[in-house]
């Protein structure tokens, strides 16, 4: 069966999909991409696929065969893609292991993606997300991540609250501050092992509030002609430091 027409009750569901409020609704999301698509699958999220009349696949799940014209129309990309996918969300909803992220506010999608790339490589356990950080099945956010974010627990959580039950759990809490705090090269061995990295928003850092309730301040020393970094570069940075 191929599908052909832009009415389709699957079609409209997966260009509803492209809208946050939708796929919190549904619980679903779609990725698109050969290797978007491949992650997914080894994740065990895929629902079904979508692929483009006359292309092969090598998948063992649900698929479903569209046209060129209803492709594009399911896709966010500028380019149309052979293969996407309707995927489930995973959310555990628990902070898991010792090593913790935690993003107040965050906006830009791009920042975020590399974010999680970082967290992967230098082996963060869960990343927090507050309640007002950008979607993590935000089409930009999934397609920076490159599919990583397969690969952490990720979470969404009142940033004051997520902090308490860190405390809870006896985990030291760093914020982040330009100006006020220690060297994160001054941190022993054993201050990093067990800790939750608090990044802020990019035009304003971290909340005041929540920097009040971390434990300690860190920052990256630097030429004084740069006022601030990126905070998708600076929290890279403060990830392999405290690997």
């Amino acid at each position: 069966m191929v599908i052909t027409s832009l009415e389709n009750e699957k079609v409209k569901g997966l260009v509803k999909l492209q809208k946050k409020k939708y796929r919190d609704l549904e619980g679903r999301y779609v990725v698109e991409g050969d290797h978007l698509v491949l992650e997914a699958y080894k994740a065990g999220v895929v629902l079904e696929l979508f692929i483009l009349e006359g292309e092969g696949y090598s998948y063992d799940t649900s698929v479903t065969f569209v046209s060129y014209e209803v492709m594009k129309k399911i896709t966010v990309m500028e380019t149309v893609p052979r293969i996407v996918a309707l995927c489930k969300k995973n959310d555990s909803g628990e902070i898991l292991g010792r090593r913790i992220l935690l993003l107040d506010e965050l906006q830009d999608p791009g920042n975020l993606g590399t974010i999680i790339r970082s967290a992967v490589a230098f082996n963060i356990d869960t990343i927090i997300l507050s309640e007002n950080a950008v979607d993590l099945y935000n089409p930009k956010v999934l397609r920076a991540t490159q599919g990583m974010y397969n690969y952490v627990n990720i979470i969404r959580m009142n940033s004051h609250d997520a902090i308490a039950r860190l405390k809870d759990l006896e985990i030291t809490v760093y914020g982040t501050n330009v100006s006020r705090g220690v060297d994160v090269r001054s941190l022993s061995s054993d201050a990093k092992t067990n800790f939750c990295l608090v990044m802020g928003n990019e035009g304003n850092g971290v909340r005041l509030d929540v920097q009040e309730m971390c434990d300690k301040n860190l920052y990256i020393k630097m030429n004084d002609n740069v006022e601030s970094l990126n905070v998708g570069v600076a929290c890279s940075i403060l990830l392999y430091e405290l690997s």
